[in-house]
Order: structure tokens, then C-alpha cells, then sequence
């Protein structure tokens, strides 16, 4: 049976409620029995989702929003100092927890596995929680994206595992205490937070020393960020390597394409193992392989496990496929990184056929296209042509001389053909207009490029 309610939470108030990360948790505590309460800038369907359990959702942010009762606000490191429930917190003499804080409290009790890396956090977690609830396991899960099914990015299970993200943006995964750790690969990022590659090492190896004692950190043996940090630990955490490489512990041996799907086939302690993914490319296929053998570290057999991360069938925003019309395949991809974007588009080049692959491409964060612009542009010079818009400023102020034309520049430098357009509202129509029947159209970003993708289908329709 998994525990109840952490301590001093029963009466929660999140602001900026309506987030991937803040929302899955203040639906465990709903599923819980908190009297779960928050605030978000503009409603959405996920507040709806919330409104369902039993939470009082604000729209907009004001002091008022704050029951003088509260037991603890819950924020994110996105929540500025001056907002204005955070100060009357400050007044009402109400804690404040770090949302990693309050997720750490749901883990408590019992069995948590913890998936880290720059990339494929969101599709390793949900590739766990599908699969064993697939096999009556029931899990609880706390997933940045909502999955396709059940269509949550979160839930109390009544299970002994718990899976969850572990976010390395903030550091905040350095408050979790894992039985089972995955880290599928070590890249520069979070620019505004690590300076250097050295930050990102030592910020990944406390995160291996959270484990606790007995157990296991499953880590790529492909990915040479991993590979430097296997070599940099001290040998104190069982660890299982899996990957391609020739001395991963778990070996990858191929990695067939099936159209949108994939057949893998590994070597798990000496033995064959062939199972489907039912999602295309090949780092989808190594985040399975992650999952399967962090699975096994926790005890579920192998051979149980992989016929069932079939079930898996994609997260929303992770190659999402939006809809269809006059021939044209309208898909929504999350990458904003230049190895997300690299890795999406080879994906979509094995399963395009003869077709074209036409991105819309949204840039995310200012210190981000500072930072990595110009492998953006190499990136989008896989794709047949692009559309590429103005950055999505999130949580950061603007930067001077930093725009889209960094990734402009780079991309026709490398070849790409490339339209700027500054209004978001005219992309659906100069995209629509490149498309012919056979092509694939990627609305690409973490930001609101996801938006336009019915706006898309709508103008192709027509």
C-alpha cells in the first residue's frame, strides 16, 4: 500500500499550478486527499484536470489566491521573488517548499526510480510507469508530458514504485533518494544555471551519490558525457551500463525501423531479447533499453518487462502525430536542444518515405540560442526546408543581439533552406503552403509552437 499524505501538506497552494512538473504533483496530493489549491497565469486543460480531483484553480496570480490556512505554498524555480502570493506567504508566515522538495516527500516510503539526463527524461519516465502498469505493478508517476494513455502526466498508485523525472536544470535532483537511477546521457545545457561541462559532472555525480546503499545507477555506455562521468565515479553504486558500445552491460545488438515503430533486440545477461517500441527512432529504442534494464535492477523480470513497454505509445509533444489532411502528416515534436532536434528529424527521415520533412521550428530561451544557435541551424539543415520563428523568451528576459537569426544564419550556412517569419500567426499558412501529399510537417520548440499544429491541418485542409 503506498503511504499517505506527507506531513505538513494537506493544504497545499502551488503557484504556477498549471505546470508539467508542479501540476503531477499536486495531482498525487489530490489523489491523496490534500485539499489541493493554486494559481496559473492562463487555464488550460490540465487545470481542468486538476478542478476534476478536487483543486481550487486560480486564473492569474494575486495575493488573494493564498487561503490564510494554507499548510505550505509549493513553487518552482520559474516563480520570481515579487510574485505577489509568494510575498503573502512571506507575511502569513507560510512555508514555502521547493517543488523537488515536495516531490521527494511523495517518494518517501517507498521503491522511486529516477530518470536523468539532458535529454529523454519525459519518454524514459513514461516508458517505466506504461509498462508496469501494464503489468499490474501500479506505480505512482510523476512525468513531465501527459501521456497519449491514459493522458495524465501523473498518478497515486497503490503500488510500492514511484517514477519520476529527475530535473537537472536547478539542481533539483539532487533531493531525491533513489533506489534505481537512470542517466541517459550528460550534455551542456541550463545555461543561466552550469557554466562549464566540469558544473554539469559534479552536479550529475551528487546525484549518483543520493542513490541509496544496495542500489543501482543504470547509465548509457554510448553517450561520452556518460561514459566521462562512469569513469569519474569511485565505484561505491552497482552500476549497469547499456548502450551499443561493445562492453555495455546491456547490449544493444540492433535496432530494426517498422515504420513507426521499432524492433530491438538485446543481450541481458548473457541472453537474446527482442521486443517492439512503439514509437520510431533509434534514441526512443535506447530509452527503452534504459527502462528495461532499470526494471530489472528494481527486480521485475526482463523477459515480463520488455513485451510489455509495447503498451508505451508516446507522449504528448514527443513526435506527437497531430492529425492528417490532403496527404500531409502534421507531428509535434519537443525538441529545443540540437541533439533532440537532431535525433526527432533522423527519426522522422526513416519513417518519411519518400516524402518531405518541412519543420516549424520555435526557438526556446534566450541564453539557450546564445549558447547552442548555431548546432540549431546545423540541426534544421536535416530537414528539407524550415520555417523558423522568434524565440520564446519562457522565463528569461531578452538578451541583446540575440535572436533567431543566429539559427538562420547557421542553418543556411549549412546548406538548409530557411524562411524567417516574425509573426506567429502567419506560420500555419507558409507552412501549409510548402506541404505536398506525402510530406511531414514538425511543429518544433518547448514553447507555443505546439499552438499552431490544428491551425496547420485547418489551412491544409482548405
Amino acid at each position: 500500500m503506498a503511504p499517505g499524505l506527507p506531513t505538513a501538506m494537506d493544504r497545499p497552494h502551488f503557484i504556477g499550478i498549471g505546470g508539467a512538473g508542479m501540476s503531477g504533483i499536486a495531482k498525487i496530493l489530490a489523489q491523496r486527499g490534500a485539499q489541493v489549491a493554486g494559481s496559473d497565469a492562463k487555464d488550460s486543460a490540465t487545470a481542468d484536470a486538476l478542478r476534476a480531483l478536487g483543486a481550487t484553480v486560480h486564473i492569474g496570480h494575486a495575493a488573494g489566491h493564498l487561503a490564510d490556512d494554507a499548510s505550505c505554498v509549493v513553487v518552482s524555480s520559474a516563480i520570481r521573488e515579487d510574485n505577489p502570493e509568494l510575498v503573502r506567504a512571506a507575511e502569513l508566515g507560510i512555508p514555502v517548499v521547493h517543488r523537488s522538495d515536495a516531490l521527494a516527500a511523495l517518494m518517501d516510503g517507498l521503491r522511486p526510480i529516477a530518470v536523468a539526463g539532458t535529454h529523454g527524461k519525459t519518454t524514459t519516465t513514461s516508458m517505466l510507469a506504461v509498462s508496469l502498469t501494464e503489468l499490474g505493478r501500479e506505480p505512482s508517476y510523476a512525468i513531465g508530458g501527459d501521456l497519449d494513455a491514459p493522458g495524465s502526466n501523473a498518478l497515486h498508485g497503490e503500488g510500492d514504485i514511484f517514477v519520476a523525472e529527475a530535473d537537472e536544470s536547478d539542481r533539483s535532483f539532487h533531493k531525491y533518494a533513489p533506489e534505481v537511477a537512470i542517466i541517459l546521457n550528460v550534455e551542456l545545457d541550463h545555461h543561466a544555471n552550469y557554466a562549464s561541462m566540469e558544473e554539469i559532472h559534479e552536479s550529475f555525480e551528487t546525484f549518483v551519490g543520493r542513490i541509496v546503499p544496495g542500489g543501482t545507477l543504470v547509465i548509457s555506455a554510448d553517450h561520452e558525457g556518460a561514459r566521462e562521468l562512469t569513469r569519474r565515479l569511485d565505484g561505491s553504486v552497482r552500476t549497469v551500463t547499456y548502450g551499443e558500445a561493445e562492453d555495455a552491460d546491456v547490449r544493444v545488438l540492433s535496432v530494426v525501423p517498422q515504420g513507426l515503430k521499432s524492433e530491438v533486440t538485446v543481450e541481458l545477461d548473457g541472453n537474446p531479447l527482442t521486443f517492439t517500441v512503439s514509437v520510431p527512432g533509434k534514441h526512443y529504442a535506447l530509452n527503452a533499453v534504459a527502462a528495461l534494464a532499470a526494471g530489472a535492477a528494481l527486480g521485475v523480470p526482463a523477459a515480463e518487462l520488455a513485451p510489455a513497454l509495447a503498451a508505451y505509445t508516446g507522449v504528448k509533444r514527443r513526435l506527437q502525430l497531430k492529425g492528417e489532411a490532403s496527404g500531409v502528416q502534421v507531428i509535434d515534436s519537443y525538441a529545443h536542444h540540437p541533439t533532440e532536434m537532431t535525433a526527432d528529424l533522423e527519426a522522422m527521415r526513416a519513417a518519411a518515405g519518400d516524402g518531405r520533412i518541412l519543420v516549424l521550428f520555435q526557438p526556446h530561451l534566450f541564453s539557450r540560442t546564445r549558447e547552442l544557435g548555431t548546432e540549431m541551424g546545423r540541426a534544421l539543415a536535416l530537414a528539407d526546408a524550415s520555417v523558423v520563428l522568434d524565440i520564446y523568451p519562457a522565463r528569461e528576459d531578452p538578451i541583446p543581439g540575440v535572436t533567431s537569426e543566429l539559427i538562420i544564419d547557421a542553418a543556411r550556412a549549412a546548406g538548409a533552406d530557411v524562411t524567417a517569419v516574425h509573426d506567429k500567426a502567419e506560420a500555419p499558412e507558409v507552412i501549409a503552403g510548402m506541404a505536398k501529399p506525402g510530406d511531414l510537417v514538425l511543429t518544433m520548440g518547448a514553447g507555443d509552437v505546439t499552438d499552431l499544429g490544428p491551425h496547420i491541418l485547418d489551412r491544409l485542409s482548405k
